[in-house]
C-alpha cells in the first residue's frame, strides 16, 4: 500500500523537499520491482507488481529523471523476467519516451 508515501507527499506538498522525496520514492520503486522480478520469476505477485509499475509511471511523469544504475537494473531484469507482461511493457515504453527526450538526463 502507498498510504504512508501518499501521506508524506501530502505533508511535503508545496515544499522544496517534495522533489527529493519523489526521487527517493522512484528509486525505491525501481529497486522493489527489480527485487520482485528476481525473486518471483513466475509472476505470482502480479497485482503488487502492477501497482508498483503504475506508481513508477506516475513518478516518472513528475520527476523525469532516474538514477542510471536503477534504470539499467530495472530494464535488464524486467526484460529478462517480464518481457510478456503487458503492464511492464507499457510502462517501459512510457519511461523510454520520457527519459530519452532531448532535455532528459539520460539522453546526454
Amino acid at each position: 500500500s502507498w498510504a504512508v508515501a501518499d501521506a508524506i507527499s501530502r505533508v511535503l506538498k508545496n515544499s522544496e523537499e517534495l522533489h527529493s522525496w519523489r526521487r527517493h520514492l522512484l528509486s525505491a520503486c525501481m529497486k522493489g520491482l527489480v527485487a520482485m522480478y528476481s525473486s518471483s520469476k513466475d509472476e505470482s505477485k502480479q497485482e503488487v507488481e502492477r501497482s508498483m509499475l503504475l506508481r513508477l509511471e506516475e513518478l516518472l511523469c513528475v520527476v523525469e529523471e532516474v538514477d542510471p544504475d536503477d534504470w539499467c537494473s530495472l530494464v535488464k531484469t524486467g526484460l529478462k523476467y517480464r518481457y510478456r507482461d503487458e503492464t511492464f511493457l507499457k510502462v517501459l515504453n512510457v519511461a523510454i519516451q520520457l527519459l530519452y527526450r532531448k532535455e532528459s538526463s539520460l539522453s546526454q
